[in-house]
């Protein structure tokens, strides 16, 4: 059966302490993807990572391996979520998947935010096991999730890339709206 793990990135602390802001997995587009994935018979989970805003490697690894990984498996990460997935699938070189979709990707170049969280090494034979492997990057966005597309792209062959104007981190602030269409498109065909 076809399913797909949708995994937030990193809020900041004020924003993840905040009761009026909902948490990660529940804010921005997240929760309309689901929905539509859902609609189009495709199970989605979408992992809440407590203290997020905090990364820790093991956290976000128990959180994220609590769910069935296959080869029919769609995997998609906002910002921090993509750096993990990459991560997690460079230590676990045994495990195919369907697709990829990374959404401006970070992995914490300059290490302001995190230690060891992004301390790997980046498998370069990672798309092989892959059917479909795609980043989504704003032309908007930060310089250091611009960095950190610049070294994924770099480190992996056979990586599709799309490019989008004025969607700065791919958030709700950013989109105006809670759709994205355009990550749908990509998920279900």
């Amino acid at each position: 059966m076809k399913n797909a793990i949708l995994l937030h990135g990193k809020p900041s602390k004020e924003e993840y302490y905040n009761p009026d802001t909902p948490s990660a997995s529940n804010h921005h587009w997240f929760p309309w993807l689901q929905k539509q994935l859902l609609v189009h018979d495709i199970v989605a989970h979408t992992p809440e990572v407590p203290n997020a805003w905090h990364p820790d490697y093991p956290t976000w690894q128990k959180e994220f391996e609590r769910y069935e990984i296959t080869p029919e498996t769609m995997l998609v990460g906002h910002s921090t979520g993509g750096g993990f997935i990459l991560r997690w699938l460079s230590e676990h070189n045994n495990i195919r998947v369907k697709k990829v979709i990374l959404v401006a990707p970070w992995l914490d170049p300059e290490r302001e935010s995190t230690t060891d969280f992004f301390q790997f090494n980046l498998d370069p034979e990672l798309a092989s096991r892959i059917e479909s492997l795609l980043i989504f990057n704003s032309d908007s966005d930060m310089k250091s999730v611009q960095e950190s597309v610049r070294i994924i792209r770099s480190k992996l062959n056979n990586i599709n890339y799309r490019e989008f104007h004025n969607y700065g981190h791919f958030c709700l602030k950013d989109l105006k709206s809670e759709k994205f269409p355009e990550l749908l498109e990509e998920l279900i065909k």
